[in-house]
Parts: C-alpha cells; structure tokens; sequence
C-alpha cells in the first residue's frame, strides 16, 4: 500500500512510535493523519505539527474507540488505515497485582478488539483496508522481565493473525510490527533488562521508516530488528534449545541486576 492521500488514525500517537508514524505518515503525502491518544495536550501538540487532527481516547473503553471510529469517519469521510499502536507495560512476574494484568489485557489485546469491531465493517463496505497493530518482539519470543507484557504482546500478534486469516481475502491488510529495544520512556537504563534490550535499541523514527516500508511490501510481521527474524527462526527450529538459551540469559541478568541491587 502506498500512503498517499489516505486517511490514517493512530492511536498511543502523542508519543514515542506512535508520534514517529504520525509525522512519517504525513510525510508519505497521507490526507489526513489522526492523532488520538489519552493523553489530549500531547495528540493536539502532534496534531499540529502535521496539519493532522486530534481525537482523545483511553482504548481501554471500547465507547470511546466507537467515537473514534465514527468521529474520523464524519469529519474524513472514510478510514484507509487504523494503527492500534497504543499499548503500556508494567514489570513483574508472578507477584504482579490482577489490576495490573487487567490493565494490561484490556489496552495491550482488548483495544484491537475493539478497533477492529468499529473498523472492520467499515472497511468491507469499501472493499479494503489496513489494519496495523504494534505489538512487539515480546510476542514473538518473549520478555522476561514482564509476564504480562509476554502474554498480552503474544495475544496482539494472536489477535492480528485471525485479522489477516479471516479478512485478508476481503480487501483488508494487515501488518504486526514487533521491534526489539526502541528508544522510548518504556526502556529503564536501571533494568538490566532493559539495558541489555538498550544494545539492540533503534529510535521510533527507525520504526517509523519499518513500519511504512512493510506496509508498501505489504508484509504480515514487519520486523525493525532484523535479527528477530533469526531468533524467532531458533525458535521455532528447535524450540526447547531456544528455551534453555532464554534461560541461561535470564539466569545473567538477573545476577547482574542482584549485583547492581547490592552495589
């Protein structure tokens, strides 16, 4: 697909990748560019610098994802492409609180649910559409530092593939995008972690070029680290080797943080 005069939305887009798509979409010659986020002061500021259009919305409220949908639509008059780029984390395995998973669920999985139920019928009255979920390298392989952010990520790309399965002969795309480190407030330099997640690190802006790249080659899993595509490979050539790999790798990690916990 080529971005050209399409009417694009995405969401989480005040602020790191989404806030990279917004300003690479606009340079690709898209019509208009929605900014919504939860965060309103932050969509306006984006929105302007673009000539797009601000719509706030928490897509953890499902009424507020329909307003979107319908708000775009009213004033644009058709959505081409829908990003569900919106998405959090919060460390923590087992000992993490249910309000934590719950909050995890319903903005990491159960806001492309509710895009795709507003989006989609749209979409297949005109005969086509591009859906865009950013979800990330957690849900191909796996983060060790966050179970919910795994199993949410997990269910994004989950989520995409029935998208692609079930409407892909209709006229609708889709893309997932899973980066590894990005050069966002998600990455902690105390984590050590997240440091070493910080030595594969890109910028959103190097997502941003990705995400438009694979969306014109119209790729299913657009991959900003290349070097995902070979772990995700390990993986799934041998998949207990690549377990006992992540093992060792959290077993040095997690020695490290102690040592740096005690320093």
């Amino acid at each position: 697909m080529e971005l050209a005069d399409k009417v694009i939305v995405v969401t989480g887009g005040a602020n790191g990748i989404g806030a990279a798509m917004c300003r690479k979409f606009k340079a690709e010659g898209a019509r208009k560019v929605v900014v919504s986020d939860v965060d309103a002061v932050a969509a306006e500021k984006v929105a302007s610098e673009i000539d797009g259009l601000a719509i706030p919305c928490n897509v953890a409220d499902e009424a507020q994802v329909k307003h979107l949908v319908d708000a775009t639509i009213e004033t644009c008059g058709r959505i081409d492409v829908f990003c569900s780029n919106a998405g959090i984390t919060v460390k923590g395995g087992l000992e993490s609180s249910n309000d934590d998973w719950q909050r995890m669920w319903d903005v990491n999985v159960m806001s492309r649910l509710y895009a795709a139920r507003a989006v989609v019928p749209k979409m297949l009255e005109r005969g086509s559409g591009y859906l865009v979920h950013t979800a990330s390298a957690a849900g191909v392989l796996t983060e060790i530092g966050s179970a919910s952010y795994s199993v949410t990520k997990h269910s994004d790309v989950a989520m995409a593939e029935w998208l692609s399965v079930c409407y892909g002969r209709q006229g609708i795309k889709v893309s997932c995008v899973c980066p590894l480190g990005v050069k966002t407030d998600f990455l902690d330099e105390d984590d050590a972690i997240h440091r070493y997640l910080h030595l594969h690190s890109i910028t959103p802006e190097d997502v941003a070029d990705s995400i438009v790249e694979g969306m014109r080659q119209e790729h299913f899993l657009i991959l900003p680290h290349p070097e995902v595509a070979e772990f995700f490979s390990l993986k799934t050539d041998d998949y207990d080797r690549w377990i006992r790999g992540m093992q060792r790798l959290r077993q040095k990690l997690t020695r490290e943080q102690a040592k740096q916990d005690a320093a």
